[in-house]
């Protein structure tokens, strides 16, 4: 019995798949239209692309031919994975004044970073499915490690791209709703928000949304791309962000694959960076993945190219996207950081609900030190130092 339910899951994963990466067979209403303006670099009048290589979709597209499509398809390589892992969810402060800077790993791409009296949020996903629809698709495994109703009030949310599990309706209404937070995206997804009657502010690469004095969001660029349906892939761009900060910039990738590896310097030029929140999951088989996701060794390179005083791996372990082990991210990291001679405490994973109290930034460190960084010193409760 549970044998058959694991081949009807699996087949069902499997037509979720094809709807998402063989848009040429999805009906053509529905395409979208996000946004319109003039060609550049990366936006050909019609969709974007990434100037420095092939697009993830187009890599996929490529490499999921005969044995290797149809396991992955069916699932036939994905490492099993628990029905769930424990998670003990925290109650954050209503705001972090001043340089302190708190970081708190939700699952997956969000986490909630508290500085300056700001509470600014990246990607949230509150849903039980990385999915168009409720009934099936990716399930979280981890649960939030914040409660939505225990969330203090968002005052800036940063949405990465298009893809589900990432760009969250739900979740984005009941916070619009809620809190009225100040939403900045890339272009093209404002129209996906505004269509719910969700305003937000999209801008191109390169774009400044003030925020307060001192504090802006630039819109940076990564190697992505999105889609909600399939027949609308690259209507709407994909990017990381800098938010500027006295005492040192945060840099979100978002979602990213490597490219040519370029992009990692355009978010450095913008200023030191205190924390980075770099993704490192999701990223097997590589013949599909690379073009899509970074893994670990690569979350490495791109930590070593933007130097940052502290990081946190992301996008790992909340919903089986792709083949690996679900702790295989974090395992893989801390050997990546080990060879590359990185203190583990400056590159951290942490459990869900678990939060970081991010020091003030000291002079410029070099990204290959090995000197242990004051954020390895004791912190209470459920704080990073308790992370494995």
């Amino acid at each position: 019995m549970r044998g058959a339910i694991r081949k009807a899951g699996r087949l069902l994963f499997a037509l979720i798949v094809i709807a998402l990466f063989a848009p040429y067979i999805v009906p053509p209403f529905l395409d979208r239209i996000y946004y319109r303006g003039p060609v550049s670099d990366h936006f050909d009048g019609e969709r974007f692309f990434n100037p420095d290589g092939t697009a993830g979709h187009q890599a996929v597209g490529r490499n999921m031919r005969g044995p290797l499509m149809f396991r992955f398809l069916t699932g036939g390589d994905k490492q099993p994975w628990p029905e769930s892992v424990p998670v003990r969810p925290t109650r954050p402060p209503a705001r972090v004044a001043g340089q302190g800077m708190r970081v708190t790993w939700i699952g997956h791409a969000t986490v909630l970073v508290q500085t300056q009296g700001l509470n600014i949020l990246t990607d949230p996903v509150w849903s039980e499915r990385a999915s168009p629809v409720s009934f099936a698709g990716p399930k979280r495994v981890r649960e939030p490690g914040v409660r939505l109703e225990d969330l203090p009030k968002i005052d800036l949310i940063l949405l990465s791209h298009n893809h589900y599990d990432h760009f969250d309706l739900p979740t984005i209404e009941r916070l619009w709703a809620r809190d009225r937070p100040r939403i900045v995206t890339s272009l093209g997804n404002d129209t996906i928000l505004a269509g719910r009657g969700v305003p937000a502010t999209a801008r191109d690469w390169g774009g400044r949304v003030p925020i307060r004095p001192g504090i802006e969001v630039i819109v940076d660029r990564v190697h992505h791309w999105g889609s909600r349906f399939g027949k609308d892939r690259n209507r709407a761009l994909w990017s990381g962000f800098t938010v500027t900060l006295p005492g040192g910039n945060l840099f979100f990738a978002g979602d990213t694959g490597p490219g040519d590896m370029t992009w990692p310097a355009e978010a450095a030029s913008h200023g030191s960076v205190r924390m980075a929140l770099i993704p490192v999951g999701a990223f097997r088989p590589r013949q599909l993945m690379s073009g899509n996701h970074i893994g670990p060794q690569e979350a490495v390179a791109v930590f070593r190219r933007i130097a940052p005083a502290h990081a946190l791996g992301i996008h790992w372990g909340t919903f089986q996207l792709t083949t690996e082990k679900i702790d295989e991210p974090r395992t893989y990291l801390a050997a990546a950081l080990a060879q590359a001679g990185i203190a583990p405490g400056r590159f951290r994973t942490m459990e869900a609900g678990v939060w970081w109290d991010v020091p003030a930034m000291a002079a410029a460190q070099p990204a290959n030190s090995r000197a242990a960084s004051s954020s390895d010193s004791a912190m209470p409760n459920r704080s990073a130092s308790a992370a494995r």
